[in-house]
């Protein structure tokens, strides 16, 4: 009987010492692990896992605010290793390295995934990236802390943090899930969550200076196939063919995103939606539209279609980013009163996102 009681006694301590443990085992029970190919070994004197196009979700862990911390070992080639967090459905928080970018502005990213897209093409630049210089043959140390909607990182162990961030979506508990390399396998090790430990410190997150003058607000329609806008004869037909209400507001002061209303990843065809503003000219008059969008665009005034471009990632040379901003512009005639203008915005990935303004609004007003 009294060894009975100590084998249980002895069970019963183990368990609450492994709930008591910080560090996550890398084994299926406690991972729910998609990937292409992975391998559980020992690798440089970690116990680590070797994670190939693909990604693991802590089980049964929920995660607001706390500290997570883990060891990767990165190679110099094309990657986006990475952790989300507050997952729920398909909106999250995200940090990830670049580490084919080492010593570059852009060698990681502080970013939100909303409906399944995370937007680099909006969120970019120092507020959310931060030059560092990758060791290839070392472990690097991640530390991301985060509590309410601030966050900062700590690479390989600064005493202060490499960047601090303002989250992007309300704070609500979900799961944490990390990413590998890609097709370039990566071993990840000494995962560790901490839920007690959520202090932010020295937090100086960097401001971005907006655009003046933008269009604050575009009414969205459905979701629609972007071959059906290939044909113009046939662009009165598609639009009159769509549904309307859903508005975007402009974020980061630089331009509305239209996966905050639209989900481009779903089982309905299509990767287009117009986004609408009505302009009340006083007279019939010419007015600069200066624009941006990603991925591309056609657009509409009056239903007859006036410019069609491209801004998708690599379209214009090996390194162009297809970030947005107002690089695009067009000469709308304006007949007097009130005028539709429609961007058909299509989206392939890295933001799905639509800008722009009247470069001197004079004489006009906009809805």
């Amino acid at each position: 009987m009294m060894n009975r009681l100590f084998n249980i006694g002895l069970v019963l301590f183990t368990i609450n010492l492994g709930l008591s443990q910080k560090t996550i085992p890398l084994d299926t029970l406690h991972w729910d692990i998609n990937a292409k190919s992975y391998v559980l070994e020992n690798f440089k004197g970690q116990e680590a896992i070797y994670l190939k196009e693909g990604s693991m979700i802590l089980k049964d862990v929920s995660f607001l605010n706390g500290t997570i911390e883990y060891d990767i070992f990165l190679k110099d080639a094309p990657a986006f290793p990475g952790v989300y967090f507050r997952i729920n459905d398909s909106d999250s928080e995200h940090f990830y390295l670049r580490p084919h970018q080492s010593g570059n502005p852009d060698a990681n990213q502080a970013i939100p995934s909303t409906k399944g897209i995370t937007p680099w093409q909006l969120y970019f630049g120092p507020k959310y990236s931060f030059p560092y210089t990758y060791a290839y043959d070392d472990w690097t140390h991640v530390k991301i802390v985060v509590d309410g909607d601030r966050a900062q990182v700590y690479l390989n162990h600064s005493e202060q943090p490499n960047l601090s961030w303002r989250l992007f979506h309300k704070a609500k508990e979900g799961e944490i899930q990390f990413t590998g390399g890609g097709a370039k396998a990566l071993h990840i090790a000494n995962i560790t969550i901490d839920r007690e430990n959520h202090e932010i410190t020295d937090f100086k997150p960097i401001e971005r200076k907006p655009i003046e003058g933008l269009v604050p607000q575009w009414e969205i329609s459905d979701k629609f196939e972007e071959k059906l806008i290939q044909d113009q004869t046939a662009f009165k037909t598609v639009i009159d063919s769509r549904t309307w209400g859903k508005k975007i507001n402009v974020e980061e002061g630089t331009a509305a995103n239209i996966s905050r209303q639209v989900q481009l990843y779903d089982d309905n065809p299509g990767n287009t939606v117009f986004a609408k503003i009505t302009i009340t000219s006083d007279k019939d008059q010419i007015k600069l539209f200066e624009f941006g969008y990603s991925d591309r665009v056609v657009v509409i005034l009056n239903e007859i279609p006036v410019y069609r471009g491209t801004n998708r990632f690599r379209s214009r040379d090996y390194r162009y980013l297809g970030t947005v901003g107002l690089f695009d512009a067009v000469y709308l005639n304006l007949k007097k009163g009130k005028n539709t203008l429609l961007l058909a915005v299509s989206e392939d990935f890295g933001g799905w996102l639509v800008t722009g303004r009247f470069s001197n609004p004079s004489g006009i007003r906009t809805k």
